[in-house]
């Protein structure tokens, strides 16, 4: 089952800021609506105090996360490691969007390497912090990053973006709107 803690310890904040990726899940309230868990990277997460977190979110094709946020708030954060001493660690929370032109988003911003592809800042109030084993998880070597959103992002430009947003990034793929609305 793991340990349990109620805010994030500098071991933890080592950590996660050791990763190279992780993985955010939230879900809508309905039983009819679907899971949303993706996989994140690009040293997007930051550590902003012992009960927050926040995360640079780049424009997607979809944009469940906002959506899921804007119900209900419901949002978990998993990091593991796929290299040294194996460790699962799961941040729980409540989440919210924070918007360009947003007042909180002069404050956040500087926090983030923004691009021209960022779409949004995820930000989580953290209730619990879970530490486990990570026995299974396979060791894996990282390469390097993507540059493939980046380069989109560039071909599309502000107004091709600004257009992509407004069709795919509204609602969800269960039509719950977004932060975006």
């Amino acid at each position: 089952m793991g340990k349990f803690f109620d805010s994030i310890q500098p071991n933890h904040q080592a950590f996660i800021e050791n990763q190279k990726m992780f993985f955010t899940a939230t879900a809508p309230m309905g039983s009819e609506h679907h899971v949303n868990l993706s996989p994140k990277g690009l040293d997007s997460f930051k550590v902003l105090s012992t009960n927050k977190v926040g995360y640079m979110d780049l424009v997607g094709s979809g944009n469940e996360t906002s959506a899921h946020l804007l119900e209900n708030g419901r949002i978990t954060f998993m990091f593991c490691a796929f290299d040294g001493p194996p460790n699962i660690l799961r941040l729980y929370g409540r989440g919210y969007t924070v918007l360009p032109g947003d007042a909180e988003w002069a404050v956040l911003a500087p926090h983030f390497t923004i691009t021209l592809g960022t779409r949004q800042i995820i930000v989580a109030e953290i209730s619990k912090v879970q530490t486990s084993c990570g026995f299974s998880v396979p060791l894996y070597d990282y390469t390097g990053e993507r540059d493939h959103a980046q380069k989109w992002a560039e071909k599309k430009g502000a107004d091709g973006l600004e257009a992509y947003k407004k069709e795919k990034n509204r609602t969800s793929m269960d039509r719950l709107k977004t932060a975006m609305w």
